[in-house]
């Protein structure tokens, strides 16, 4: 008989007891506002926000109420405006574009290659064509590219990058952390994210003057004193009246929660690589089926799996996704019709008015995507590819699949 899963491809770890005790802490004593604090008291947001700067190796961080914002704060803070273009991944979420929208700002997708990483040629054509100065890379599902390259042509360029690095925390890239590459970058701490806080956000930069902004963006009520990981006095003086605030601080029940991940954020980074390294394993050498390769500098963090089955016809590949779920495990296709869930694709976004991507519309049509929680074992991996294998097989050996 067929093996079936029986794990939750959605359920997370239990929050540590240090950050259970570290959370009821916050409780007892009722200041959740991170400017709330006691005579002396650092605050938990601002030990958050010092840690992770130092965890990244940068000099400024700042902690939000969720992803999305980081975004949006740090494309106002770098003097984004409506109507300005800016670069972005077509493949990439929905909260990306979205908080290019959301400034009146017109995203500009660049195409995406079979490493769902950028295309460079296309970038550079995006970019002379539509005369951008601000490249929104999102380091979708973990991908980097060859961020020397692209660092390259946005100076070339004179385009400022901000890392989107909501799937990369713990990541790397040419032995720098992820997030430390460009101007600034974004991080989530959503629950699908590599810390948990329900929502929540951090956004980080080594430039003094973009750091003050996005301080006074999040609302700091004067009060950017009481930070430990932003600028000095001296660069907030000329722009506290000119810049506008647009409330979305952490609270400190959320920072009490996430400090303790933190701390164990690298050997949770293991685990990830060994579940996915198990998947990667089990699916080698699958007829019919395309595994991702990494770009060689990159050092990924496995919290989500990725395969291609590349020129499939669409009733293939959902006859896949259809099978495996029956038998328990849970993947994601990047090439229907319409959004489901978290899967969507950009010429879902018609807000943004997108173009035709023949290259990336080619890679979503047989992109298959599937979580891999920390609550699953290495024995759980192997049984997913196990099963993922036969199916990919017992589909492709009906001489349905076009190769």
């Amino acid at each position: 008989m067929s093996e079936t899963f029986k794990g939750s491809f959605t359920q997370q770890e239990p929050i540590s007891d240090a950050a259970i005790e570290a959370a009821v802490n916050v409780l007892r004593h009722g200041r959740l506002h991170r400017y709330n604090v006691d005579r002396d008291e650092a605050g938990e947001v601002a030990l958050l926000e010092q840690e992770f700067a130092a965890f990244v190796g940068v000099k400024y961080c700042l902690a939000v109420a969720s992803g999305g914002y980081a975004l949006a704060c740090a494309l106002r803070a770098h003097g984004v405006k409506p109507g300005d273009p800016v670069l972005t991944n077509a493949f990439t979420l929905a909260p990306v574009p979205g908080a290019i929208a959301s400034l009146g700002a017109v995203p500009v997708f660049v195409e995406t290659n079979a490493a769902l990483g950028l295309d460079f040629e296309h970038l550079e054509t995006k970019i002379w064509a539509s005369g951008a100065k601000t490249l929104l890379l999102s380091h979708m599902r973990g991908h980097q590219p060859d961020m020397d390259k692209v660092l390259a042509i946005c100076a070339a360029h004179q385009v400022q990058l901000i890392e989107d690095c909501a799937h990369t925390m713990g990541g790397s890239w040419g032995g720098k952390p992820s997030g430390s590459h460009g101007l600034s970058a974004c991080f989530s701490t959503q629950t699908y994210k590599h810390l948990n806080s329900g929502e929540g956000g951090l956004f980080v930069t080594n430039d003094a003057d973009i750091a003050a902004r996005a301080v006074l963006l999040s609302g700091s009520y004067m009060l950017f004193d009481r930070h430990l990981a932003a600028p000095g006095r001296e660069h907030f003086a000329a722009i506290t009246g000119d810049v506008p605030n647009i409330s979305g601080r952490m609270d400190n029940l959320r920072a009490a929660i996430l400090r303790p991940q933190l701390a164990d954020l690298g050997a949770q980074v293991s685990r990830w690589s060994a579940l996915h390294k198990a998947v990667s394993q089990g699916l080698r050498d699958t007829p019919g089926l395309a595994l991702i390769t990494p770009d060689p500098g990159a050092v990924r963090v496995g919290s989500s799996f990725q395969f291609l089955l590349s020129d499939w016809r669409a009733d293939n590949v959902q006859a896949v996704v259809a099978r495996c779920g029956a038998r328990g495990v849970e993947l994601k296709w990047f090439g229907a019709d319409q959004a489901a869930g978290y899967t969507s694709r950009y010429d879902h976004w018609a807000y943004a008015n997108p173009p035709h991507l023949p290259m990336t519309d080619k890679v979503l049509a047989g992109l298959v995507d599937m979580r891999l929680p920390l609550t699953f074992c290495a024995d759980d991996a192997r049984q997913i590819a196990r099963i993922i294998r036969a199916e990919v097989g017992a589909v492709f050996q009906q001489g349905d699949a076009e190769r």
